[in-house]
């Protein structure tokens, strides 16, 4: 299997998802604008989206993969299959009864993660109901996650890739037609959560069905790899998860701010987890099977140098994909975004969010690298005690810099906490001895530096004036952003080129 084209087919059905996420942002924007009813929105998505990390695409997905992988290669296919059915039927059991708690225990959830909403009875209230609709989404997208892990382990990596989208999908579907039909017309994305759930789900049964590995019921509590799993996922919340908690904890400050912040930091975070998501979702989820059987088979040379590759390739894509973010922050609020309800006041708020974000994304795509480097060996302590410090000072950085930047200093805490839990990992890893830098490390990362400098320069001078973004119409924006974008893929290609950089060299191949 080559490495780097599994990594540019998951990245481009990525593509698609992320793409179609903008296109659900930019209808969320215009109908509803960023006010009480979308905050009220995103702190209801965000609590079962944030689970859904945790105990899905996060810990689970950590703890359940290489397990996988080692049954795999050590295992008959009989026993494997008995450990995706065990697995399931225990993670579907769990998922029903915090689905359940999480309807019965809403209001109290939503006066834990938003306290500020209290003093606002109608916006209180609105955000308990939708929260009582989308809480059922852990259920699906946890299951979801579940099949990928599976999916992936057998190298079959499109499915699970493009299944995203249909969320997307269906928020699309639901703001553009039915918003109208709902009282008040906000709890269509509400219901567009739990479709698109279900939609999901669907789509990858056949996948599974196809390499035989659909799940049956079966529960078998003294399974050992099963008991391995559950093993594992308690203390990796905190190992794969920390960005996410202290997103909630961040939602708890901002609830406390002016009314729109949190829709501000929402719509940064969405630009900031588009890149995220292309190089640092995709890249973890490619490296984490291989890196699993290699580790299985004892091969500790090809797994130092599958991370090394890795981090070679993530900095040589997130570089310049942060730098871009900070210099085109409003280009690209403005053009996706500014429209209808959501107003150049909003534009210049969210931009501000963005900028900050956009410090810590290498960190953020970092870690998606760095953490399954322990997780494939089933090594949890160490992101675990990595984690619960991250998470310790980003709240200080929250206090430290939500009075004199507001919103803005809470994006600013994450994103600073990001580079620190990047930095924290990667010592962890050379201190035990898990990874030794390949040579030639400082003159790539040099050359890197430069190229992405020489590319930020070419974006601030093309730019323009900040005026004429805001007042510009759609039609204006969108060949302007589609020529900087352009202007910078060129400038930052030809200087790798200069450099000596050739595709070929970061071809490699991964586990069979």
């Amino acid at each position: 299997m080559n490495l780097l084209r599994a990594l540019a087919t998951v990245s481009s059905l990525t593509l698609v998802s992320r793409v179609l996420g903008f296109v659900r942002d930019f209808f969320i924007a215009r109908v509803f604008g960023a006010g009480l009813m979308t905050d009220a929105f995103f702190v209801a998505f965000r609590i079962p989206n944030l689970l859904r990390r945790l105990f899905g695409e996060g810990a689970f997905s950590q703890a359940f993969v290489p397990i996988l992988g080692e049954a795999r290669t050590r295992q008959a296919p009989e026993e494997v299959r008995e450990l995706v059915d065990s697995v399931a039927t225990v993670l579907f059991l769990a998922l029903l009864a915090t689905a359940a708690l999480g309807v019965i225990a809403a209001p109290f959830i939503v006066h834990l993660t938003a306290p500020g909403f209290a003093d606002e009875p109608g916006k209180f209230a609105l955000t308990v109901a939708m929260l009582r609709i989308t809480f059922p989404y852990i259920v699906f997208i946890s299951l979801v996650a579940l099949a990928a892990g599976v999916l992936n382990t057998w190298s079959r990596f499109a499915v699970p890739a493009v299944t995203p989208a249909l969320l997307n999908v269906s928020f699309i579907v639901g703001a553009a037609f039915f918003a109208d039909r709902f009282d008040p017309p906000v709890l269509v994305l509400a219901w567009a959560v739990f479709v698109g759930g279900v939609l999901q789900l669907i789509l990858q049964l056949p996948a599974l069905a196809r390499i035989g590995m659909r799940p049956r019921w079966r529960l078998n509590l003294a399974h050992e790899g099963m008991r391995r799993v559950l093993k594992l996922m308690a203390p990796a919340v905190f190992g794969v998860s920390v960005s996410q908690v202290s997103l909630l904890i961040n939602t708890v400050f901002a609830s406390f701010l002016v009314t729109g912040s949190v829709s501000w930091l929402y719509y940064a975070d969405r630009l900031m987890e588009f890149p995220a998501g292309l190089l640092g979702v995709a890249l973890g989820t490619i490296l984490l099977p291989s890196l699993a059987r290699y580790h299985a088979a004892a091969d500790h040379d090809a797994y130092g140098r599958l991370l090394d590759w890795g981090l070679r390739l993530t900095l040589l894509l997130a570089l310049p994909a942060a730098a871009a973010l900070a210099v085109l922050a409003l280009p690209l609020v403005a053009t996706l975004f500014q429209y209808g309800r959501f107003g150049a006041t909003d534009a210049w708020a969210t931009r501000e969010a963005l900028v900050a974000y956009s410090a810590g994304l290498v960190g953020m795509i970092l870690v998606k690298i760095l953490a399954p480097g322990f997780y494939a060996r089933q090594n949890v302590a160490t992101p675990v005690r990595i984690g619960i410090i991250t998470l310790l000072a980003t709240q200080v950085l929250n206090a430290a810099l939500i009075g004199p930047l507001k919103h803005a200093g809470l994006a600013l805490a994450l994103a600073l906490g990001a580079l620190l839990n990047a930095a924290l990992l990667y010592h962890g890893l050379r201190r035990h001895g898990i990874y030794a830098p390949q040579p030639g490390w400082i003159g790539f990362f040099l050359k890197l530096a430069v190229s992405a400098a020489a590319m930020s320069a070419a974006l601030w001078y093309a730019m323009g004036d900040s005026a004429w973004w805001l007042a510009a119409g759609w039609q204006a924006r969108v060949p302007a952003l589609a020529g900087l974008v352009a202007l910078g893929l060129a400038v930052y290609g030809a200087c790798l080129a200069a450099f000596g950089f050739r595709l070929r060299d970061f071809s490699r191949r991964g586990a069979e």
